[in-house]
Order: C-alpha cells, then structure tokens, then sequence
C-alpha cells in the first residue's frame, strides 16, 4: 500500500461511506471471510495505533463481567468500587466508561491495563472477524474513526493497491 494512502483517511471514509455500506450489503461473505485475516495483518503493519487512538479518546468498549471482575481484582478495588468510579451503563444496558478519552489511556496513547483490557479493546476493530461482514453498521462506524477499518475496507474494495 502507498504511503500516502493512509493520508487524509478519514475525510475519504466519510466519501466512500455509501461504497462501504454497498460493498457490505452485496459482497460475498465467505470469500470476504477468507480475505480478513491477510488484510487485517497487513492494516496492522501499515497503521500504528499508538499514532491514533481514536478508539480508547471517543468510543467505550462495553465491559462484560468477566471484563469487570478480572480487570477490578488486577486493580486491587472490589467490582462495585470499579464500577462506580470508572463505569455507567450505557442506552443497550452495557457497562462503558464514565468518560472520554478512556481513563486508561495513558498520555502516550497507551493502555495502563492493557494486558488486562476488556475483550471488545482486545478484539478491536474487528477487522479478522465475522463480526466485520455481519455487523455492517458497527464496520461502516469504525471506517470513520479507525484507519485499519478503513483500509480493510479499502483493500476488499480494490482500491488500495
């Protein structure tokens, strides 16, 4: 991939929106399935996300209980004291963070827990799974705030060569 592909990434996902939404409403999915994985290693390589953060400075992950439980033990603090001081829940009845950016963010963009993150930051931004192909809403979301998405997407399209 050139290198200014990357460049202004974010004004051409908001460009390419209704390609993207398109593209993930007509495509193959077993031959996007078996393309992911190659993409999604190589969007990983091509992007840095300690240069980004766009993740953990606007969005929440939803904290599941297993999430709650391991990362609030690690910290020492009981679940409901975790809860309280860095969790709500949110409009789908999920537990998220209080605030933005995320309070374990640190100010070089990484994650003070991030050996212990919940599963959605692990699995973040879904770019090797079937949730990109079957989530169409959530991936057409993250094109606009997250440059791996968008060169997946990029990539499948055939625009990115």
């Amino acid at each position: 991939m050139a290198a200014d592909a990357l460049q202004n990434w974010e004004k051409k996902a908001r460009e390419h929106r209704k390609s993207y939404q398109q593209f993930l409403k007509r495509a193959n999915k077993n031959q996007v399935l078996k393309q992911l994985p190659d993409l999604n290693e190589a969007a990983f390589k091509a992007v840095d996300c300690l240069t980004c953060a766009n993740c953990c400075k606007g969005y929440s992950p939803r904290f599941k209980t297993p999430d709650v439980k391991r990362i609030a033990r690690s910290l020492g603090l009981k679940e409901g004291v975790f809860i309280d001081t860095y969790l709500k829940v949110d409009d789908e009845g999920d537990f998220v963070v209080k605030q933005s950016p995320c309070p374990f963010l640190n100010s070089d963009n990484t994650c003070s827990i991030y050996e212990i993150r919940p599963s959605d930051c692990a699995r973040f931004p879904y770019t090797d799974e079937d949730v990109f192909i079957k989530r169409p809403a959530l991936t057409l979301k993250n094109s606009e705030f997250c440059p791996i998405t968008y060169y997946v997407l990029e990539r499948l399209i055939g625009d990115l060569k």
